[in-house]
C-alpha cells in the first residue's frame, strides 16, 4: 500500500497561485447572487440602522446599486448589474401581483414573516427564507402577521420594469382589509 497522500503527490494548490481563480469582485451566477444576499443578511450592522417602518406605505432603500460594468467579470463571461433593496413590511402590507420584467432576483427575509403567492402555491416565508425567480416570474408578497416584517432583494440585471399583473394571474384574493403599498421604482428610486 502506498503511504503518499494526494497532497504530496500534487502538491499544495494553494501554492500554486497560477491554478487558483481571481475570486470576483462582483457575483455572475445565480448561487453567487444567493450568496451575496446570504452575506448581507448576516451582517445586520450593514442594514439594521437603515429600516424604518411607514403605516401609509411601505418603505424601501437601495443598498447598493451595481451597473453593468465591461471589464468586470472574466474572459467569456458577460458583465451584469445589479441593485440589492431593503423592504420593510408593516402588518398587512404588501405588494401586488407582479414580476420583475427581465430581471432574476433572489428575496431573502431578513425579520419576521412574509407570505408569498404566486399561480401554483402560497408559502410562508420566516427569517432566513430565500426565493429565487427567474424573469418573469409572477408572485404577490404580504405581511399576513401581527409583526413587522424586513426583507432584501436582489435583482440581476437591476430592476428596470415590474409589471403588474391580474389578481387571478397569483391565485391571489383580494383582501380589504389589506393595506397594499407601493413596489420600489426601479425607473429613478434613490431610497427613501
Amino acid at each position: 500500500m502506498n503511504s503518499d497522500s494526494d497532497l504530496q503527490i500534487a502538491g499544495d494548490i494553494l501554492e500554486v497561485p497560477h491554478l487558483l481563480q481571481t475570486p470576483r469582485e462582483h457575483p455572475s451566477t445565480v448561487a453567487e447572487f444567493v450568496g451575496l444576499a446570504r452575506s448581507i443578511a448576516a451582517d445586520r450592522a450593514q442594514w439594521a440602522h437603515l429600516v424604518r417602518y411607514d403605516a401609509t406605505t411601505r418603505w424601501y432603500h437601495r443598498l447598493r446599486t451595481v451597473p453593468q460594468a465591461l471589464g468586470s467579470a472574466r474572459a467569456g463571461e458577460t458583465p451584469m448589474g445589479y441593485e440589492v433593496w431593503l423592504l420593510s413590511w408593516v402588518p398587512g402590507q404588501g405588494s401586488e401581483p407582479h414580476d420583475h420584467g427581465p430581471s432574476s432576483g433572489v428575496l431573502t427575509v431578513l425579520d419576521g414573516e412574509l407570505t408569498e403567492r404566486t399561480a401554483r402555491a402560497t408559502r410562508v416565508l420566516g427569517a432566513g427564507a430565500q426565493r429565487v425567480f427567474a424573469p418573469g416570474y409572477a408572485h404577490e408578497v404580504v405581511n399576513d402577521t401581527l409583526e413587522p416584517a424586513v426583507s432584501l432583494h436582489v435583482y440581476f440585471p437591476g430592476l428596470t420594469e415590474m409589471p403588474m399583473h391580474p389578481r387571478s394571474s397569483t391565485g391571489a384574493a383580494h383582501s380589504a382589509a389589506r393595506c397594499a403599498g407601493a413596489l420600489p421604482d426601479p425607473a429613478g428610486a434613490t431610497g427613501a
